[in-house]
């Protein structure tokens, strides 16, 4: 074992207020009268009578400044539209007015999760290569939208 761990730690914690013998009596550093010299006063965000920083700054609120407007499909949910509707081609249009995604999305983009029997033509902005394996495996066609 190392020497300093073996020495133990000798400093007494300072008591503030315990005469004036201590070095720290009377008024415990707090000096004379006002505001700070008082207990149980915060004072944290008070900025002397000027408009506070928290105050000057907009509300923002819960709205996320950088939201994607994407809206995600799975294999398995496109199956089930294809056996539904007997649509075989779909996009970003189509799937909004068939009230099948919201309206507020801007993009598409294509998942591999679940399987696809249906021969479907999609056109997206993105897909991910498991998607684009089971599509095409399935006899289906994928276009992907340049940006």
């Amino acid at each position: 074992m190392e020497l300093n761990k073996l020495l133990k730690n000798n400093k007494k914690k300072l008591r503030v207020g315990r005469g004036i013998g201590s070095g720290r009596g009377k008024t415990s550093s707090r000096g004379h009268k006002g505001q700070k010299s008082r207990s149980g006063v915060s004072i944290k965000s008070f900025e002397g009578g000027q408009m506070p920083l928290y105050r000057r700054l907009p509300k923002r609120g819960f709205k996320t400044l950088n939201k994607k407007n994407t809206a995600i499909l799975n294999l398995s949910k496109i199956q089930s539209i294809c056996e539904k509707s007997q649509k075989n081609v779909m996009d970003l249009k189509i799937l909004k007015e068939g009230k099948l995604i919201n309206k507020k999305f801007l993009k598409l983009k294509i998942l591999g999760k679940g399987e696809l029997k249906a021969k479907v033509e999609i056109t997206a902005n993105f897909a991910s290569k498991q998607a684009q394996e089971k599509i095409s495996k399935a006899g289906g066609k994928l276009n992907i939208l340049k940006k």
